[in-house]
């Protein structure tokens, strides 16, 4: 049941992180159609999340293979990266779509938003990791006997 929770998550937060891209990329265009919003949500954004749910299983595991998870004896440091990626880029994402005047706040150049992007991605993978990475958990709990 977690495995399919867990896999269900990520395909979401990827789904968000392609349409998210997406429609920020093609907002600073002068396409006027892609600018309407519903209850300000950009409507090209619902269209482009519906398609990316529909492919982020395969970029998710086209990912895997690239990395060659599957093939690697220690997963977790892999895992660890892929899924606090995951959670960075959903938030820079999120940031770039529906609250552009968060970007402007800078912090010595860095601006501020990817700051705190970074800080959030961090505690979220920590948090997501003893919910989600069983592995793990049996290897922490497992004490042989000498």
């Amino acid at each position: 049941m977690l495995k399919t929770a867990n896999k269900f998550i990520q395909n979401g937060l990827v789904a968000i992180i392609m349409a998210c891209s997406v429609t920020a990329l093609l907002s600073s265009t002068s396409f006027s159609w892609v600018k309407i919003e519903l209850l300000h949500i950009p409507i090209f954004f619902i269209i482009s999340l519906v398609g990316s749910l529909m492919i982020s299983e395969d970029v998710r595991t086209s990912f895997k293979k690239v990395l060659r998870f599957e093939k690697r004896e220690d997963k977790r440091p892999i895992w660890e990266v892929g899924v606090g990626m995951i959670f960075f880029f959903v938030q820079i994402g999120l940031v770039e779509v529906f609250f552009r005047s968060l970007m402007v706040p800078d912090l010595g150049g860095m601006p501020l938003y990817i700051v705190f992007s970074f800080m959030n991605a961090f505690l979220a993978t920590v948090i997501y990791e003893e919910i989600f990475y069983p592995s793990l958990l049996k290897q922490r709990n497992h004490h042989p006997v000498k």
